[in-house]
C-alpha cells in the first residue's frame, strides 16, 4: 500500500467521499491532510512508520534534514511514533492529524529543539512526554531558542518531565493547543519578539502555567488572550514564585486579556515588574493568594473589568518601595475572599492583609469597582508612608468588614474617597496606621481632619 492510500484509507476519504467535495465543505483535518501531501516528503522513504515499535529517532532526523534541504512540508499520518532528541534543521513545516499523529518521547534527553532557526511549523501534532525524566540540562519537553517564525497550532504537549514548552528569543504564536500534565511549567517565554499565545489550554502544571519573562526590563508586547488554565500548583512551595496561572516578569507592554483561570495555589495572573501592562476581562476563579497582582517595580498597569470569585486579595496593585506606581483599577467585580494565605504566615505584617478586595498605593485610580465579602477591607489604599495621589469613587462595597481601609501615618500623600456606596460594613472608612486602627468611622466624621485625606458625599447603609 503506498503512502496515498494509506492516508486516504485512514481518512476514509475514498471517492465520492470527503474527497470529492467541494473544499469549503471539507472539514478542517481533510483539508490540513491535503495541504499536507502536495509537495510533502513521504516518511515512508526513510524507514518511519506509525506504530514501529522501534526508536525511530535517527531515521526522523534524517528525514526533517532532508525536507529543509528541499524546502518542503513533512506530513505525519496517525499513529506513534517513538523518537528522542531530535534537533529540528533551520527550516521545518511538520504536520499531523490533531489528536492522531503522537510523538513520543524514549527518554534521555529531550524530545524536540531546535537552536537558530528561520521557520518552526508544527501543526496537529501530539508531543508526548510519557511522563519520563528529561535529561539534566533540557529544560522542556520541546524547546526553541532564536526561532525568527514559530508555530505552534493544534498540537497537545503532554506528560513532561520538566516544561511543556520553552521558548527563548523566539517571535511567533502558539495557538489553539493543549499543554497539560507537565512537571514544571506549561509555556515559558523569555525574551521573546512580540509572541501571540492565544485559545490555548494549560492544565495540571506543577509550577506555573503560562509565562512571558525578561532578563533585564524591556518591552516585549506578547499578547496572552483566550487561553483556559486551570489546577496550576506549586510543588517548589514559595510565596508567589510559583503556582500562578499567568505570569508576567520584566517584560513590558504585555496585554493579558479574556483568559479563563481557575485553581492556582497562587494567582491567576501576576505581573511583576512589568511596565505598561494591561490585565483586561479576565475570569479568575479559587486563586490559593491575590488573583490579580501587579508588583514591584511596574510604572503604568490597566486593570479593568476582570471577575475575581474566590482568593485571599483580589486585586493589588503595590510596591511603592521598590518603584511601583502608576495604575488604573476600573469595572472589576471582587467577592467571596478569604483572611488567609496558602503558606504560613512569615511575614506577619503582609499576611495581616489578606481577606481584602483590592489594594493599591500611588497615582492610582479607583472607578466603578464592586467588592463583596471582603472579611478584612473592601479597599486598602495606601501602606504606612507608602500613598500618594489616589482617588477611590464611585465604587460599591458590600458585606465586608470594613469598607475602606487608608493609611493615616506621617508621609502619606493625598487620597480622595467620594461618591462610594457601602452597605453592611461594621465600619465604611476607617484610618490606619500599618496594622492598627488610628480613627473612628471617618465617613461619620469619627477621628479627626487629616491634611491629605477626603472623605466626602459617601453613601453608608
Amino acid at each position: 500500500m503506498n503512502r496515498r492510500s494509506l492516508i486516504a484509507s485512514a481518512l476514509g476519504l475514498v471517492a465520492g467521499g470527503a474527497a470529492s467535495r467541494p473544499a469549503a465543505a471539507q472539514p478542517l483535518a481533510d483539508l490540513t491532510v491535503t495541504a499536507a501531501i502536495r509537495g510533502s516528503i513521504d516518511a515512508s522513504e526513510f524507514g518511519i512508520w506509525p506504530d514501529a515499535l522501534d526508536d525511530q529517532s535517527r531515521a526522523f532526523r534524517r528525514m526533517l534534514d532532508k525536507a529543509a534541504e528541499r524546502d518542503a512540508p513533512v506530513f505525519l499520518p496517525p499513529g506513534n511514533y517513538v523518537v528522542s532528541n531530535i534537533r529540528l534543521p533551520r527550516n521545518v513545516r511538520l504536520a499531523g492529524i490533531p489528536g492522531a499523529s503522537r510523538i513520543v518521547y524514549s527518554g534521555d534527553g529531550y524530545l524536540f529543539a531546535a537552536e537558530d532557526a528561520a521557520t518552526i511549523d508544527l501543526t496537529g501534532l501530539i508531543f508526548d512526554g510519557a511522563n519520563r525524566p528529561l535529561g539534566a540540562e533540557a529544560q522542556a519537553l520541546v524547546e526553541m531558542r532564536r526561532v525568527e517564525a514559530f508555530t505552534m497550532d493544534r498540537c497537545e504537549v503532554i506528560g513532561s518531565g520538566g516544561s511543556g514548552v520553552a521558548l527563548e528569543r523566539v517571535s511567533g504564536r502558539v495557538e489553539r493547543s493543549t499543554i497539560a500534565g507537565a512537571a514544571a511549567y506549561g509555556l515559558y517565554c523569555v525574551e521573546a519578539g512580540q509572541m501571540q499565545i492565544s485559545g490555548n489550554s494549560v492544565r495540571d502544571c506543577g509550577e506555573g502555567g503560562i509565562l512571558v519573562h525578561r532578563w533585564q526590563k524591556a518591552g516585549d508586547g506578547s499578547l496572552v488572550s483566550g487561553n483556559r488554565i486551570e489546577r496550576i500548583g506549586t510543588r517548589s512551595g514559595g510565596t508567589g514564585q510559583y503556582g500562578n496561572g499567568i505570569n508576567i516578569f520584566r517584560a513590558g507592554n504585555v496585554i493579558v486579556s479574556n483568559n479563563h483561570i481557575a485553581d492556582c495555589a497562587f494567582s491567576a495572573v501576576r505581573a511583576n515588574s512589568a511596565d505598561n501592562v494591561q490585565i483586561l476581562g479576565n475570569q479568575c476563579l479559587r486563586s490559593g493568594e491575590t488573583a490579580i497582582y501587579s508588583e514591584f517595580a511596574f510604572e503604568g498597569a490597566v486593570v479593568s473589568s476582570n471577575l475575581v470569585d474566590g482568593a485571599a486579595n483580589g486585586i493589588s496593585l503595590v510596591n511603592l518601595d521598590q518603584g511601583g506606581r502608576l495604575a488604573a483599577c476600573t469595572g472589576n467585580v471582587v467577592r467571596n475572599l478569604v483572611d488567609r494565605p496558602p503558606y504560613e504566615p512569615y511575614f506577619p505584617d503582609v499576611t495581616a492583609a489578606f481577606g481584602t478586595g483590592i489594594s493599591v498605593e500611588v497615582d492610582a485610580a479607583l472607578t466603578g469597582n464592586v467588592v463583596e465579602a471582603a472579611p478584612r477591607y473592601g479597599f486598602l489604599i495606601g501602606w504606612g508612608p507608602f500613598l500618594r495621589n489616589v482617588t477611590a469613587t464611585g465604587n460599591v462595597v458590600r458585606a465586608s468588614r470594613e469598607g475602606f481601609a487608608v493609611s493615616v501615618v506621617e508621609g502619606a500623600g493625598s487620597v480622595i474617597i467620594a461618591d462610594n456606596v457601602i452597605d453592611g460594613a461594621e465600619r465604611a472608612v476607617v484610618g490606619y496606621r500599618w496594622l492598627d486602627a488610628a480613627t473612628g468611622d471617618l465617613a461619620a466624621g469619627d477621628g479627626g481632619n487629616f491634611r491629605h485625606l477626603r472623605v466626602e458625599k459617601n453613601l453608608v447603609s
